[in-house]
């Protein structure tokens, strides 16, 4: 049977909370490797979001965040971001080039390219996770960066996936050393057919 984005249960959500914390594991994997120090996590924190509501959780729409954006392609198609604000992304990246990051100062182009980076590493973790509990292949395209406010980077699933579903899987994770904590947000839109084939892979209808 047939399930739209717009009508998941609960059930579903339990699927997907799943499917959200072997993704954080992996993420937590990559992220201890690229830091080079122990880093651990909390359980994950899934919702089903209406696109209009996703901003309030980040800040509010007016806040200035930084978010990654990858089209899936293959079996599963779609998009995921990863969104954090400039805080967050401050740590995260001094947590990689072992220094602080000043507040207030503008990041470079070198620094943004990092920040792109640890997004697209993050997201293809929780994509492999998926991948393979569903046994379907996810493509990631190369990752788009943007720092913008929240409301506006959006936009860009709002636009372009309204049109099939007002609702997103919004994931937070918050990862954790002995000095720092970071807070990212996931955010992944399925299309309608691959939702349905993510359910069906996994025995949930």
């Amino acid at each position: 049977m047939s399930v739209l984005f717009n009508d998941i249960s609960l059930k579903h959500i339990d699927v997907f909370r799943e499917l959200a914390s072997i993704g954080a594991g992996h993420a937590v994997t990559s992220l201890s490797k690229m830091v080079s120090k122990k880093v651990s996590m909390s359980v994950p924190m899934v919702n089903l979001l209406d696109f209009k509501n996703v901003s309030n959780f980040i800040g509010g729409p007016e806040n200035i965040i930084i978010g990654i954006l990858v089209h899936l392609s293959k079996d599963i198609t779609g998009i995921m971001m990863f969104l954090m604000d400039i805080p967050c992304a401050r740590t995260l990246l001094g947590m990689m080039i072992g220094r602080e990051i000043p507040e207030g100062a503008e990041f470079s182009e070198i620094e943004l390219s990092a920040l792109q980076e640890i997004g697209n590493i993050l997201c293809s973790a929780y994509l492999s996770s998926l991948s393979q509990m569903t046994q379907q292949r996810i493509i990631p395209s190369v990752p788009n960066l943007a720092v913008d406010m929240a409301g506006a980077i959006l936009s860009v699933p709002a636009i372009e996936f309204g049109k099939v579903s007002d609702k997103v899987l919004f994931i937070e994770s918050s990862f954790r050393t002995d000095q720092s904590n970071v807070s990212g947000y996931f955010v992944l839109i399925p299309d309608p057919p691959s939702f349905n084939k993510i359910l069906s892979s996994l025995g949930v209808d």
